[in-house]
Formats: structure tokens, C-alpha cells, sequence
């Protein structure tokens, strides 16, 4: 493999570790974030802690449908050997239980937590207040009020809106060109690259399920017994 300047980039594989969950090459071409010095272009968005552990991806976005809880923050950091973006809350989870768990995430390892789009002003600075990490802030549309999260402590921003996601970073790029910006992509390289040159610097990736996987290698299983 050679990178974008047409240098080799050696490889080392191993035939057990060969099919690990490969983020698109395309998001190479984004920036990156630096965080603490480790510099960030792909976010895989899963909580399965086999895939966590299985991906070249360069960090975990870990939210989930839920009130955040210790044992999950735990158990996926525990198991990560990349650095993760813990979720805590924001929406039905506020105030000074966001705050707490804020705390414990941090003090387990992440390299920063995930405050979902309805957050409060109020949570994002109880959190600020408490953690010395990046906020990350979830924005949905173009009409997320970011600058007031801003102010109360959010260091970065990650959008997710949808099919309007390329016009909400560009939107928000323009009002904000310094703002760190992680942003969905979609499955098409196309549609990566385009969120890319609208200025995010990292891209998250949302893998296949464990299912999914799974039913292709049971596939190939039955191909080898054929033989």
C-alpha cells in the first residue's frame, strides 16, 4: 500500500487478524483531529465491543439509545485498543448525572464524552465544569444552536444530519473555520469525500453488524465443505 504521496506503507497482518472491520481508505483524506497529540481522521459508531477490538479505525464513538451507564462505559474502554469518545447523555440524562458520568468516563480513559443534540446549555457546562477532556457535541441540523454550546464548554462538534449532513458542515465550517469537526460520511466514498471537502476533519463510519459479518463467514464456511 502506498500513501497519497507515493510512499510505502509497510503492512503487517496476521491470517487470524485478517478480517478485521476496515474503515473507507477515502477518509485519509481527511485532516484529523489532534487530541492529547494522537491525531484522529476515523471514528468507528458502534458499542459491539468484538468489532471494537477488531478495526483499523483510529477511534470508537460510543453512543448508544439508552441512559449511559458505568458497567457499558467501562466494559467498551476496557476492551478498546483505540482511543474512545464515551456517550453521556444529554437528552433523557442530564444535569448532574451527564456531570458523574462524565467524571467516570474520563477517569476510565476516554479521550472525551458525547453529549446527544438536545443537551442543555446548563449540562454541557456542569460537564465542563467537571472533566478535563473535549465535550463533544452532537449537532442534527443546520439549526442546532452551537455557539451558545460552545461558549458553555463543547470543544468539537459531530454532526449528524442525515442527507443534509454536507450542507450542515459547510454551513457550520463557515461560521466557525477553526471548530473540530467529526461528522457522518455514509457508506459511499463519494459521499465521504464530499463531506470531507465541506470541512469536516474526521469521519465517523458505522460497520456492519456482528450478525452481518457473521453470515458472510458462516457462507464461507459452506463454500469450503462443498470441497
Amino acid at each position: 500500500m502506498e500513501d497519497k504521496f507515493g510512499k510505502l506503507i509497510p503492512e503487517v497482518m496476521t491470517d487470524l487478524r485478517k478480517d478485521i472491520v476496515k474503515v473507507p481508505d477515502v477518509i485519509r483524506e481527511a485532516s484529523g483531529i489532534l487530541i492529547f497529540g494522537k491525531r484522529i481522521r476515523s471514528i468507528i459508531f458502534t458499542t459491539d465491543i468484538a468489532i471494537v477490538r477488531n478495526t483499523n479505525a483510529d477511534a470508537v464513538i460510543a453512543v448508544y439509545p439508552f441512559t449511559p451507564h458505568p458497567a457499558i462505559t467501562k466494559s467498551i474502554i476496557e476492551a478498546a485498543d483505540i482511543p474512545v469518545f464515551s456517550g453521556v447523555g444529554g437528552g433523557l440524562t442530564q444535569g448532574s448525572r451527564s456531570a458523574f458520568m462524565s467524571l467516570f468516563a474520563e477517569s476510565q480513559g476516554s479521550i472525551g464524552v458525547v453529549l446527544n443534540a438536545p443537551t442543555p446549555v446548563e449540562t454541557v457546562a456542569a460537564v465542563s465544569e467537571v472533566v478535563d477532556i473535549p465535550i463533544v457535541y452532537t449537532v442534527t441540523s443546520i439549526h442546532t444552536k452551537v455557539e451558545e454550546k460552545i461558549k458553555a464548554g463543547a470543544k468539537i462538534i459531530n454532526i449528524s444530519a442525515g442527507k443534509d449532513t454536507v450542507e450542515t458542515v459547510r454551513h457550520f465550517r463557515t461560521q466557525f473555520p477553526d471548530l473540530p469537526i467529526i461528522a457522518t460520511g455514509g457508506k459511499e466514498e463519494e459521499g465521504i469525500l464530499k463531506t470531507i471537502e465541506a470541512g469536516a476533519n474526521a469521519i465517523t463510519h458505522t460497520p456492519p453488524t456482528n450478525g452481518d459479518l457473521f453470515r458472510k463467514k458462516m457462507e464461507l464456511y459452506r463454500e469450503q465443505e462443498k470441497n
